[in-house]
């Protein structure tokens, strides 16, 4: 394998988490145990520091069609909404005609908060089920993977380009990369949100690992690949959504103002900390390994003590997490969801029932949080359930 970013032969394993599921997989009771497995390695690239997986499931496989929907969480809307605000007030508030592409935009969670600002607005979504999703709301939404391809074929410059969440997906990383280039007007910006690979070691959040993820950014590797494409990051803040994700402005090399302040700033820390060394990859796994064996202490003690435990939230990340520690239903009796288009199904690989929140008749002694990275919101929606003594665990605690 070469580095996706810089073609270097030079990757080292830093994290070996074992065979696992795709795991956006739930399954059909038919489906149970005939899910494919494929290796899920953390690989370090010792010529540009980018943290990667070193094999990849298919995007047909991942992407043709999923159940994850991101309009289902508040917390998640109230950040894109915050994003839009940011960016419309910031470069275009006063601009005619103004364009947005959303590139992997779901549901059109994120559009929409660009449509209540005056924008026309494009999502190019590859799930179809989420693709017909937005249409039907009002999203107008190609069902297409973005590419170089496509950008030539739609043939227009957006004021703004977005990609929230998908731009550590991507398999055809370099043609995304160029096509975003290409898509992007001169005075234009795009917006790129991604998890904060700094952040996930810091809050031990290995389960944002999984196959959908091949690559795991920290602002000197994203560099790299942006440079490489004539784009340059000239902002950036760090965002709680997601236990702490980079919102990055970009826009064509030498197009807009030197380097903010705030983004300068954690530049630095990321090299005082030593966040683009392989030795905090080294240690990301020891810890990793201390923390499997206190959770499954935990689960161990309160099933002695004849306490019924239910998964909160089926994430997709949870699914590395119960894969990784080996959590099924010798722990779990089900995990309660949201999302419709989960109900009835079962988590790939530990085959946990998931069950809709409104649906359920009993409660458990102990919720065991997969959807960890929405605290806030899930313990202010549940306080009636604190108060009645049902105890919310989370496996990962962001930091704030």
């Amino acid at each position: 394998m070469r580095c996706r970013v810089c073609d270097s032969r030079e990757l080292e394993l830093a994290l070996d988490l074992g065979l696992q599921p795709w795991c956006n997989n739930f399954l059909t009771s038919e489906q149970i145990g005939h899910e494919p497995f494929y290796p899920l390695r953390l690989v370090y690239c010792q010529s540009c520091g980018t943290a990667q997986l070193d094999y990849t499931v298919p995007k047909e496989v991942m992407f043709g069609d999923h159940t994850y929907l991101s309009g289902v969480t508040k917390s998640l809307s109230d950040h894109f909404g915050q994003v839009a605000a940011i960016v419309d007030s910031r470069f275009f508030g006063g601009t005619c005609d103004k364009t947005v592409l959303d590139i992997g935009s779901n549901d059109g969670t994120q559009l929409k908060h660009f449509q209540r600002l005056g924008y026309r607005v494009l999502g190019v979504e590859s799930s179809k089920t989420t693709a017909r999703i937005a249409n039907d709301s009002g999203v107008p939404t190609l069902n297409e993977f973005f590419n170089l391809g496509l950008a030539r074929r739609l043939g227009q410059k957006f004021h703004v380009v977005n990609a929230a969440g998908v731009f550590f997906h991507l398999e055809e990383l370099h043609s995304v990369t160029e096509g975003i280039r290409e898509s992007l007007r001169e005075d234009g910006v795009f917006v790129v949100q991604f998890l904060y690979m700094k952040r996930i070691v810091e809050n031990l959040a290995f389960d944002q690992i999984y196959h959908e993820h091949l690559l795991y950014y920290n602002l000197e590797t994203i560099d790299v690949l942006l440079r490489g494409h004539g784009l340059t990051m000239f902002d950036a803040y760090l965002a709680p959504i997601h236990g702490g994700s980079i919102i990055g402005l970009v826009t064509h090399a030498g197009k807009r103002w030197e380097s903010s302040s705030r983004l300068q700033a954690m530049r630095v820390a990321e090299r005082r900390d030593l966040s683009n060394d392989f030795g905090t990859y080294a240690d990301f796994a020891k810890r990793i390994a201390r923390m499997k064996d206190e959770n499954l202490a935990y689960l161990d003690n309160a099933k002695k003590a004849g306490k019924r435990v239910f998964g909160f939230g089926a994430p997709v990340k949870g699914n590395t997490l119960l894969n990784y520690f080996g959590i099924g239903t010798q722990y779990l009796e089900c995990l309660v969801e949201k999302n419709p288009l989960r109900r009835g199904l079962y988590s790939p690989g530990m085959h946990v029932p998931v069950v809709m929140e409104s649906e359920l008749t009993e409660l458990p002694h102990i919720y065991y949080v997969l959807a960890w990275n929405f605290k806030k919101e899930i313990l202010a929606n549940n306080q009636g359930l604190l108060d009645r003594g049902v105890e919310f665990y989370f496996p990962v605690n962001p930091q704030e």
